[in-house]
């Protein structure tokens, strides 16, 4: 196996294991730990010295990972690489039993992200995510993460024969039509806590001691390398969870250097990033601010090490579609398996300017990697992403990447493979600076 296929095949692995923000992080810790990181508490004081590998999670939703440098941070800055962890799925909503006519049982969700609605339909679907239960401080209540690692779900369609015009295109109700269904009703299943009794026999605790569930939906089929020559990766959750490995596969093995290389993974970028654990909340700035008091540095070098910072916002980009040319710029239109993607917006969606574009552009010269650029149709308005919600807190030179990908937001999306190891050079390549 060549190592394009291997490394496509290694973040389809990472992508099944990681089906909750929480199992990215989780995932994204174990990783480190066997590298040799050591994890920091935000609560506790830290110990921290130069060249040492630490990292810190914030909600167990999102991490952030740094290399000290040998150079003095003030001189050296940052260079950061930031992706996020979530992906628009369905959420689980309090006491979610539906009784249908007393035949069915089906549970209540509503959607988390923009999803694409009609891609989750007739799928294999299961529940992962966050368990918070009774502890011995109300303050700090224990968590268990929850995998039911079955199909247990499925959100059926409306046949065609009830709804003949269905292929001219219909509007689906996010209350009605989405709501899965989880079993059909028996007089040995509890109605009303069918979803409580199953997590309580996953993590072996009792219902009376579970007390609230942070719980998501997801695509029970693994993805897989498709096409006549294994061109394509077909996945759920590759927007972000693609760019959270090529973060990571770039950043564990890279040597000293004289700047501090961070790996930020945030949360929530799907619904606007304005949480404790988002690119919009202060936690980056004063993760960096941390990292360079604690080295006894004052206010000014703070500043100074801002300013000698450099980001690399990594999100996934358009690419071409082959059904729809037309709602591409008609002169720059990323390809899949043509390099990452630099991403522009005149509107300031995308942190990218000239310099910041050039700065990508040499690295990927010295990666050896071939670059694209992204550009919106004049006429479309496009999404925005981490690079310009976290420049509201920091102002870091900074730009706006991604591989193209087909389908975004999806339950199934498609990226290139040959990308994938691509962005692997550029970003390890960016890391390796000084």
């Amino acid at each position: 196996m060549n190592d394009n296929l291997k490394n496509a095949q290694n973040l389809i692995d990472f992508i099944y294991d990681s089906p909750s923000p929480y199992h990215v992080i989780a995932n994204s810790k174990e990783m480190l730990l066997k590298k040799g990181f050591v994890e920091l508490k935000l609560t506790d004081k830290w110990q921290i010295k130069k060249e040492g590998k630490y990292f810190v999670s914030q909600n167990d939703s999102s991490l952030f990972a740094f290399v000290l440098g040998s150079g003095e941070v003030e001189e050296n800055g940052f260079k950061i690489v930031a992706a996020h962890s979530d992906s628009p799925s369905f959420k689980i909503k309090p006491a979610p039993e539906i009784s249908v006519d007393e035949k069915y049982i089906k549970f209540n969700t509503e959607t988390y992200g923009g999803v694409i609605l009609n891609t989750w339909l007739d799928r294999p679907l299961s529940i992962a995510g966050r368990v918070s239960v009774k502890g011995n401080n109300p303050l700090y209540p224990l968590t268990y993460l929850v995998n039911i690692q079955q199909p247990i779900l499925v959100i059926p369609n409306l046949p065609i024969h009830f709804n003949r015009t269905v292929n001219d295109g219909i509007a689906l109700n996010k209350q009605v039509d989405m709501l899965p269904v989880a079993a059909i009703v028996t007089d040995k299943i509890n109605k009303e806590n069918l979803l409580a009794t199953r997590i309580s026999k996953e993590i072996n605790v009792s219902i009376e001691d579970i007390l609230e569930v942070d719980l998501n939906l997801y695509d029970f089929t693994k993805g897989s390398i498709i096409g006549l020559n294994n061109e394509f990766i077909s996945s759920g959750k590759l927007d972000d969870l693609a760019m959270v490995h090529a973060g990571l596969l770039a950043f564990v093995d890279v040597q000293k250097t004289k700047s501090t290389n961070v790996l930020a993974i945030f949360d929530n970028e799907e619904v606007g990033s304005r949480t404790k654990q988002g690119a919009g909340s202060p936690i980056l700035k004063d993760i960096l601010n941390r990292i360079a008091t604690v080295q006894g540095k004052n206010d000014e070098d703070v500043q100074r090490a801002i300013y000698n910072s450099f980001m690399v916002s990594a999100d996934m980009a358009h690419g071409l579609h082959p059904n729809h040319p037309d709602k591409h710029d008609p002169v720059t239109r990323p390809v899949l398996n043509g390099g990452p993607a630099i991403k522009i917006e005149a509107n300031q969606k995308y942190t990218t300017d000239s310099n910041s574009s050039a700065v990508f552009e040499m690295v990927c010269k010295e990666a050896k990697v071939p670059y694209q650029k992204f550009v919106n149709r004049s006429d479309m308005a496009g999404g925005s992403t981490l690079g310009n919600v976290s420049a509201g807190q920091l102002a870091i030179r900074s730009i706006d990447i991604g591989n193209p990908m087909w389908a975004m937001h999806s339950i199934r999306e498609t990226s290139g493979v040959a990308d994938h190891t691509y962005m692997i050079k550029a970003l390890n390549t960016f890391y390796k600076l000084n």
